[in-house]
């Protein structure tokens, strides 16, 4: 999810988060990096723990099975915030909005963690509720209509998201309406302490 936000964010309007100033190809760098960190990093780690035994199925179904896969994943979320935030010069004193952006999407995946030590809350729903919240902010913040259309397309996949997680009895209704609104009220507060 973070890297379908910041490919919006990144392409789609620039000027959100402050890189409108580079080029596209920069923009793409800045992506890439998004990508390794927030996705190919932590499935490489949950295969490894899925490989070592540590967790029994790469769906994460069981609350045991999600514990330690989400709290190291928000470990190395952190770190991919910490370098946005303070040791990537080039972003960092231009566009800090990254890092607060990143920095609400590790808070996210924290308090699923915590919340997975007692109760089964949708991830799925988490994550597709931060982007929803991320885009729906930035329009309002910005005044843009750009993102009017991309916020409407993301809404429609929210809805089927959600609807694939109960089809499949991965969640009850409860676990999918708390994911999309922790991911909304995350992603939200994020985006007016940007103001």
């Amino acid at each position: 999810m973070p890297t379908l936000l910041f490919g919006i964010l990144l392409f789609q309007a620039p000027y959100t988060v402050g890189v409108d100033v580079f080029s596209a190809s920069v923009r793409g760098s800045l992506l890439i990096l998004i990508f390794i960190g927030t996705f190919a990093v932590p499935s490489l780690l949950i295969y490894y723990l899925f490989r070592s035994g540590y967790v029994q199925s790469l769906y994460l179904n069981t609350l045991a099975d999600r514990r330690l896969p989400y709290f190291l994943t928000a470990a190395i979320y952190t770190g991919v915030t910490v370098f946005f935030g303070f040791r990537m010069e080039l972003v960092s004193d231009i566009a800090p909005q990254i890092a607060i952006l990143l920095g609400s999407v590790t808070v996210s995946i924290l308090l699923v963690g915590i919340i997975s030590l007692y109760w089964q809350i949708s991830a799925h729903s988490v994550g597709i509720g931060g982007v929803v919240g991320t885009l729906a902010g930035m329009a309002i913040q910005h005044s843009t209509i750009e993102l009017v259309p991309t916020l409407a397309a993301i809404i429609a996949i929210a809805g089927l998201v959600l609807s694939a997680r109960l089809h499949l009895n991965a969640h009850t209704t409860g676990q999918t309406t708390a994911g999309l609104l922790l991911g909304l009220l995350v992603s939200l507060s994020a985006v007016l302490w940007m103001v």
